[in-house]
């Protein structure tokens, strides 16, 4: 990639970490928008134009612009993940499931925080992206960056890879201080304290990665919950994941409820799970 797209994909990540633009900018920012897209249809209708005098026949030149939008598409995907990523949200939270959030206010819409939540499913890190105003980052196994296809995706996402201590402690320290980087750009930062996908429906107990990362990024951490995710396809119902993709059905049920954010002194391991615990039972 040129060092123009390099600038202009962290331009665009910058806008899309500072979630929107201000109530005061709107106005100039939705004008703008209007003059690029005169500007372009003018571009396109001259382009159409030159095609028809050069004899092309109207499905050609359906075709042609057909191809044209497919490459700045995938171009725009490429640059800034996260459209790609928030359309396959889009159509998981839609036709997979019926997916419902709670509390969604919880989730910061600016500065650093870090979520925890419990872990069910592979699709976990789809619905919480779904459910928040703006782009998160995970903490993730690193053996699920092994499976064909989610692991593409979850590079795609920007997740973070970790292994324990004892079989890789040079991943295991490289993940956390990726995640350190992340709360002191002012991001969000996702992590399962679990560990590992509940193979039994129920909550597992939680681990104390969250306060290797409160000590040196004092944030406030946001207990979060998925409800009814157990038994649908991507869970491990079934001894493994991804066995019978309509066992379920189709628009079944799931739902994300978020509770206010405690503070850094008020964190424990035990606290957590309990918060987490309680917003299951709701």
């Amino acid at each position: 990639m040129t060092d123009a797209a390099d600038g202009q994909q962290h331009q665009l990540r910058v806008g899309a970490n500072k979630l929107r633009s201000k109530a005061s900018h709107r106005a100039r920012i939705i004008a703008a928008n209007n003059i690029l897209n005169a500007l372009f249809m003018i571009v396109s209708a001259l382009g159409v134009g030159a095609l028809l005098a050069a004899n092309f026949t109207i499905p050609q030149v359906f075709l042609i612009v057909g191809i044209l939008n497919a490459i700045v598409a995938f171009y725009i995907f490429m640059l800034v993940p996260e459209y790609f990523l928030r359309f396959v949200a889009f159509l998981l939270t839609r036709f997979a499931y019926r997916f419902k959030v709670r509390g969604g206010e919880n989730i910061p819409a600016e500065g650093a925080a870090i979520l925890v939540c419990n872990h069910v499913a592979f699709v976990d890190p789809v619905l919480l992206m779904a459910a928040s105003p703006r782009p998160i980052r995970f903490i993730m196994d690193h053996q699920i960056f092994a499976i064909p296809v989610l692991g593409w995706f979850f590079r795609l996402l920007k997740a973070i890879p970790i292994a324990s201590q004892r079989d890789d402690p040079e991943a295991y320290e490289k993940a956390f201080a990726a995640a350190r980087t992340t709360l002191d750009e002012g991001e969000l930062l996702c992590i399962f304290p679990e560990g590992v996908l509940t193979r039994n429906g129920q909550l597992g107990e939680f681990k104390g990665g969250v306060m290797k990362l409160l000590g040196n990024n004092p944030v406030p951490v946001v207990p979060l919950a998925l409800q009814n995710l157990w038994g649908s396809y991507f869970s491990r119902i079934e001894g493994s994941a991804m066995k019978r993709p309509f066992r379920r059905g189709l628009f079944n049920p799931v739902g994300l409820v978020a509770r206010s954010a405690m503070q850094p002194a008020e964190v424990t391991p035990a606290a957590l799970q309990d918060r987490v615990a309680d917003l299951l039972a709701t």
